[in-house]
């Protein structure tokens, strides 16, 4: 008797940081503005738009993901994505998944946190730099 395969968590093959994402009519994704950085002349500021691209591939099961944006003090959440459901069957299947943030309130300076989350633990963290205009 042979049962399904035992779930075997993905990989997180990229997380790109951008202004905008579209889609040809072919599936290629381009990205425009990928950036690190944001200046601004004074603080608080909002930031218009931003998205967070985050591709997976080499798993097999049921998962969830949540990208979410940290604040400097490693702890308050400024903005989350709902959880997105996927699921993988194998090496040869990916999923993509595109968060798009709107109007997003900084209140100061200072290093801020991408984080891509995976059925509930975080995968990867990395640095959204918030500076004051020279």
């Amino acid at each position: 008797m042979t049962g399904s395969p035992a779930v075997i968590l993905p990989d997180l093959q990229f997380s790109v940081l951008c202004d905008n994402v579209t889609k040809d009519d072919h599936g290629k994704m381009s990205f425009a503005g990928l950036f690190e950085t944001i200046s601004a002349a004074s603080y608080p500021c909002t930031h218009g738009t931003l998205f967070v691209v985050n591709r997976w591939v080499n798993g097999y099961g049921a998962f969830r993901q949540q990208t979410r944006l940290v604040a400097p003090d490693n702890d308050s959440v400024l903005a989350q994505d709902d959880e997105t459901s996927f699921t993988l069957r194998g090496s040869d299947t990916k999923h993509t998944i595109v968060a798009r943030f709107n109007n997003i309130l900084f209140q100061s300076q200072g290093k801020y946190w991408i984080e891509i989350r995976l059925n509930g633990e975080p995968v990867l963290r990395y640095p959204l730099y918030l500076e004051k205009k020279s």
